[in-house]
């Protein structure tokens, strides 16, 4: 199960390589299946919306900034929330278990609606 983000299917101003690099690993996992489902290997992955983690504030964002960032991120997401990691792991669970059996090739949207919002 390999992790992507909404910005792999869905374009974002202003992070476009961080777009493209989602993108591809989204396309990764769609060939990847492919190529191993003959042998009974399958391939999914999660494109998670905004999610509460530390990846923000790793990449240089101040506590405050992160904050407001959050509160911003709520009317981007059609349910007035972002995610949390528990949500992801959950989606992550499924696709690795016998429950998902039938499934390959899957780009899992685990985004409270984000991928669905039209911008502006």
């Amino acid at each position: 199960v390999n992790v992507s983000s909404i910005a792999g299917p869905c374009a974002f101003p202003g992070v476009t390589y961080y777009c493209m690099s989602k993108a591809a690993i989204d396309q990764f996992t769609k060939c990847l299946a492919l190529e191993l489902a003959p042998k009974g290997v399958r391939v999914n992955a999660v494109n998670p919306g905004v999610i509460v983690s530390d990846v923000h504030r790793r990449a240089g964002m101040s506590e405050e900034e992160y904050a407001q960032f959050l509160e911003r991120s709520k009317a981007t997401h059609a349910l007035g929330r972002v995610g949390t990691a528990d949500e992801v792991a959950e989606g992550i669970y499924f696709l690795a278990s016998e429950h998902s059996s039938f499934t390959t090739g899957l780009l899992l949207t685990i985004d409270g609606g984000r991928g669905i919002m039209t911008p502006r």
